[in-house]
């Protein structure tokens, strides 16, 4: 006789859907949320949610009140020492009502401090930006970003639409770099200059150079990173790859640091150009992630054929699920490339698969000292 087919056990996902749709359904009734809100024990948890669903819509304020402070030099402004609304409001050619919401806002952002009555100082965040100028000029640059998210459904949807980002990182309307003038990429060389210093300290502090003998950055940029391992590793030798007009405005920034005997640079495209050999580390310093899988594993394939046997592959960007902040550093990069044209934030795991895939064996994850802003895997051939 046959036995009776017993039903199927529902799966763990499909237990865990059934736990999550009721508490989206308890969460999403407003007899709860007013119960949840009065009651003590649940009162705190409330207010964070509550708190936490404000700054998401309010963000795009918190974003614009940054970039005012930016494009008004008020950070600098406040350097010496805190000033008065009427003279900040001068130097702005603002109202003074107008200055006054502007750094209230700010304070509230802990970017300023009030210092008094009408009078503004800077705040913690405010001060900290200071330190880090690789920060303000991303700030600038985001106008490019705003425009194009101006309608993000649209954006998501990929209707014909110009796209202002894209064209800030012309490489990513052309790959080859034929067309590209030395205007053209000016802007976002400089503003990977500015950053690369903060995120050169991370990857080196993570991966020091010195037991290599010749590095080769790929995507180099205006040679900032090889300028900070030439200080960190004083007999290393370097080569730099990057785009013919991005590659003249390397020679000249390497030469005039003195490190033009120490370096060679070659020009080319990593989509139809072999990358150079003789070095035994390469590394990818915010590289990646600017790259579709297909592009990425081109790039890595040839990366593995540059290096000897035991040579080093240093990966250095932001990485999805590295750390505290990873959520947000996701949900930006999502967006943010998405809007670009090209690439993915990919997690350490996906970096791994990549990395095997084109034949890299013993990868590993380092350590940094600020994981939102680099994760480092270095991985050997």
């Amino acid at each position: 006789m046959r036995a009776a087919v017993r039903p199927a056990t529902p799966s763990a996902t499909s237990l865990s859907d059934r736990w999550r749709g009721c508490r989206d359904r308890l969460l999403a009734s407003a007899a709860f949320q007013r119960w949840a809100a009065a009651f003590p024990l649940t009162r705190p948890i409330a207010r964070k949610r509550a708190a936490e669903l404000f700054d998401l819509c309010a963000g795009f304020v918190y974003s614009q009140t940054l970039a005012a402070c930016v494009q008004l030099d008020l950070f600098e402004t406040l350097r010496a020492g805190p000033s008065d609304v009427a003279t900040l409001a001068s130097r702005a050619a603002m109202s003074a009502d107008a200055m006054t919401s502007l750094c209230e806002a700010a304070s509230a952002l802990q970017l300023l401090e009030r210092r008094g009555a009408a009078r503004y100082g800077l705040g913690p965040l405010g001060a900290a930006l200071l330190g880090n100028p690789g920060i303000a000029a991303m700030i600038r640059h985001h106008a490019a970003l705003y425009a194009d998210l101006g309608d993000p459904v649209a954006l998501l949807r990929g209707q014909d639409r110009e796209r202002r980002l894209a064209h800030y990182w012309p490489y990513a309307l052309d790959h080859s770099g034929a067309t590209l003038t030395r205007d053209s990429v000016a802007s976002y060389t400089a503003l990977m200059a500015a950053s690369q210093p903060m995120i050169a300290d991370v990857v080196l502090a993570a991966y020091p150079l010195s037991g290599h003998r010749c590095l080769l950055d790929v995507g180099g940029g205006d040679g900032s990173f090889l300028a900070a391992a030439a200080r960190q590793a004083p007999r290393l030798a370097l080569k730099l790859f990057d785009l013919p007009e991005v590659a003249a405005i390397a020679q000249e920034r390497l030469a005039k640091a003195r490190l033009a005997d120490r370096v060679t640079i070659t020009p080319g495209s990593f989509y139809s150009d072999p990358l150079p050999i003789g070095a035994d580390v390469i590394s990818l310093i915010r590289v990646v992630h600017d790259h579709d899988d297909d592009a990425v594993a081109q790039l890595l394939a040839k990366a593995r054929a540059a290096l000897p046997d035991n040579g080093v592959l240093l990966l250095g960007e932001p990485m999805s699920e590295a750390a505290s902040g990873a959520d947000g550093v996701s949900a930006y990069f999502e967006i943010y490339l998405r809007a670009m044209g090209q690439g993915r934030p990919r997690s350490a795991a996906r970096l791994r698969e990549l990395l095997m895939a084109a034949g890299f064996s013993q990868v590993r994850q380092l350590r940094t000292r600020i994981p939102m802003i680099a994760g480092v895997i270095v991985a050997k051939s």
